[in-house]
């Protein structure tokens, strides 16, 4: 194999190893997201039930 075909094999297997680190980001981020997204829905409010009103 020559130096230049060495050459364009290198550049092309950096920018593919660029490529998935920035799709792996991009799906740890939306994770991320759904996941906060998710502990919100869940979240439970105290506030309720802690009062009765009683009239006789």
């Amino acid at each position: 194999m020559d130096i230049a075909a060495m050459s364009m094999n290198l550049s092309q297997t950096s920018v593919q190893d660029a490529a998935s680190v920035s799709v792996l980001k991009m799906a740890m981020n939306n994770s991320s997201e759904t996941a906060t997204q998710m502990t919100e829905m869940m979240a439970i409010d105290t506030t309720r039930g802690s009062v009765i009103d009683a009239r006789a």
